[in-house]
């Protein structure tokens, strides 16, 4: 299959830049295949703003970073129109937004104002500026980070919006081994230089041609809004996943179905990805939140519960 060819060469070109996290990388090129977005949540220095780079560089893609702020305003995101003298009309002067790949470094510092600016594009790949909508790349992908041990000048996103990152995930430290090949890769220098495009965006929409033709049994669609349904019934849970869950959650079941090189999903696809799908999607009780209750460990334990009916 075209999609676990690709991704095992773009797996191996990302990994000369951020070493020994394969899994990570496969998860967020899983996400990309099914045209979601990631919210990173890590301490800084791990190697968020390298993955992204060198994502866009392995398929040729554009790639525009923005940091967000507390004075970052929302056109200085999507962009507005200005007028032109010379032409004597409003011109789109568009903002950074408009890329294949956008790197949103920081996103909780923004306010609550210019992050909504992002719901739009996250959901339905556009913008709307003055009334007018703008469609975005076939493949527009967003990498959002956030710090998860800085609270101060933050604003926590709200629940909306993290319900549009198909997946919230952390590439955490290298272990040791794996930390002195990155001291060694870098020591003359940057190893993002040497990467080299191995793809483009004509294969990267075959790709998901392929995807879409994934098979997906019933028993498999029912594993899925069980597991869906046991988060929205659990003793712990306040509010648990919405429909879109399930939909994701299918839908990277498929992408990681494909990357595996398999015409069909199995429930290890499911079970793999469910957590990375699920845990910032439920709002934990009061009594949950004081114990300090994790939401990953809740999903593990009803992945745990929930059995496949054949």
């Amino acid at each position: 299959m075209l999609t676990a060819e690709l991704s095992q060469k773009i797996i191996k070109n990302v990994g000369k830049v951020i070493k020994g996290k394969e899994e990570q990388i496969k998860m967020v090129l899983s996400v990309f295949f099914s045209n979601g977005h990631v919210l990173l949540e890590d301490v800084p220095g791990t190697g968020k703003t390298m993955l992204a780079r060198a994502l866009a560089k392995s398929f040729d893609l554009n790639f525009k970073r923005v940091q967000f702020t507390p004075d970052l305003l929302p056109n200085d995101l999507i962009g507005l129109y200005i007028y032109d003298k010379n032409k004597n009309e409003f011109v789109l002067k568009k903002g950074p937004i408009f890329t294949n790949i956008l790197l949103g470094d920081e996103i909780n510092r923004a306010t609550p104002r210019t992050q909504s600016a992002l719901l739009e594009s996250l959901a339905e790949s556009q913008v709307t500026i003055d009334g007018i909508t703008h469609k975005l790349s076939q493949s527009f992908f967003v990498i959002a980070t956030q710090n998860p041990i800085e609270f101060e000048g933050t604003f926590p996103l709200p629940e909306a919006q993290l319900d549009r990152f198909m997946i919230r995930l952390s590439l955490g430290y290298p272990d040791i081994e794996n930390e002195i090949k990155m001291l060694d890769s870098q020591e003359k220098v940057h190893p993002i230089n040497n990467i080299n495009s191995i793809s483009n965006i004509d294969e990267i929409m075959e790709v998901k041609k392929e995807i879409k033709g994934i098979h997906v049994s019933d028993e498999i669609k029912r594993y899925i809004v069980d597991i869906i349904n046991r988060t929205r019934n659990h003793k712990d849970i306040k509010v648990g996943a919405s429909p879109r869950g399930s939909i994701s959650l299918m839908q990277l079941s498929k992408s990681m179905a494909a990357i595996e090189g398999r015409e069909f999903v199995i429930p290890d696809d499911v079970k793999k990805i469910a957590p990375y799908v699920l845990a910032h999607r439920i709002i934990l009780k009061a009594e949950a939140k004081i114990k300090k209750v994790s939401t990953y460990k809740l999903v593990n334990e009803i992945l745990e519960e929930v059995k496949v009916i054949k």
